[in-house]
C-alpha cells in the first residue's frame, strides 16, 4: 500500500514544475486501473489539478490528457482539440473542433460496427506512431468535474480522443491496440505518411486496414483518427 495520500500525491505534484511532467510508457501507473474518482480530493484541489492537466496537454502539446500519465491513478481525464487542420483531412478523419472538457469515471461502448483506422500517437510515448483501428461511434457515459452525469454520443476523430484518454484510465496504450507493422517514428510519418488516410502506408508497409466489421480490408479504403 502507497505510504503518501492521493491528496498528498497531488499536493506535492502541484507545486513542482509546471508544466507537469508526463509519465513515459514503462512506468507503472501506466499499465494499472485507475482507481474512480469519488471525492478523494477537495474541489479546490481537484479545480488546480484539472487545470494544471490542462496547462501540460497544452504545453505537449495534445488533444488529451489522462491523469495517469502525470502520475495520478485516478479516472480523470481531460479533452480539447482545436482541430485546425486542412478541409481535405477534417473530411477523411471526421475532426472537428472538441471544446475543453474534463470526464470523470469515463466509460464508452460502441454504436454500431463502423470502425475507422489512423495514425496515433501518444504524449507517453514521444517520438512513435502506429495504426489504430477503433469504433468510429461511441456512447461515452461518466461525470463532469462538478459531478454532472455524462451520456453522450461521439464519432469521428473526438471519439478517438475519448477512447484514448479512457483506455489510459484502464491501463490501456494505443499499442496494445496498433497494427503492430505500421509503427513508424514521427519523422516518417511527417515524411511519408501524412496522407488523411494511412491507405498508402498500409499498401507499403504491409498491414491490414480493418472494415466496418473489423475483418482485413487490403484495399486501405478505411480510415479514422490519432490525438
Amino acid at each position: 500500500m502507497p505510504t503518501t495520500s492521493l491528496s498528498e500525491l497531488v499536493d506535492e505534484l502541484l507545486s513542482g514544475i509546471r508544466p507537469l511532467p508526463i509519465v513515459s510508457a514503462g512506468v507503472p501507473v501506466l499499465r494499472r486501473p485507475a482507481l474512480p474518482y469519488d471525492g478523494q480530493l477537495a474541489p479546490d484541489q481537484l479545480d488546480r489539478l484539472l487545470a494544471a492537466m490542462r496547462e501540460t496537454m497544452h504545453s505537449a502539446p495534445g488533444v488529451g490528457l489522462a491523469a495517469p500519465q502525470i502520475g495520478v491513478p485516478l479516472r480523470l481525464a481531460v479533452i480539447e482539440d482545436p482541430a485546425e487542420v486542412t478541409a481535405e483531412v477534417r473530411e477523411a478523419r471526421g475532426r472537428v473542433p472538441q471544446p475543453y472538457r474534463v470526464l470523470v469515471n469515463p466509460v464508452y461502448e460502441p454504436i454500431g460496427d463502423g470502425r475507422a483506422a489512423f495514425f496515433e500517437g501518444c504524449l507517453s510515448i514521444p517520438g512513435w506512431a502506429a495504426v489504430v483501428s477503433r469504433p468510429d461511434r461511441i456512447r461515452l457515459r461518466g461525470q463532469d468535474e462538478t459531478g454532472r452525469e455524462l451520456d453522450e454520443e461521439f464519432t469521428g476523430w473526438p471519439a478517438r480522443i475519448v477512447q484514448h484518454e479512457t483506455d489510459h484510465l484502464g491501463g490501456v496504450l494505443y499499442l496494445d491496440l496498433a497494427e503492430t507493422r505500421s509503427l513508424s517514428t514521427a519523422q516518417a510519418v511527417s515524411d511519408y505518411w501524412s496522407q488523411p488516410t494511412p491507405a498508402t502506408a498500409a499498401h507499403a508497409l504491409g498491414f491490414p486496414l480493418r472494415s466496418a466489421t473489423g475483418a482485413a480490408d487490403d484495399s486501405g479504403d478505411t480510415g479514422a483518427t490519432a490525438p
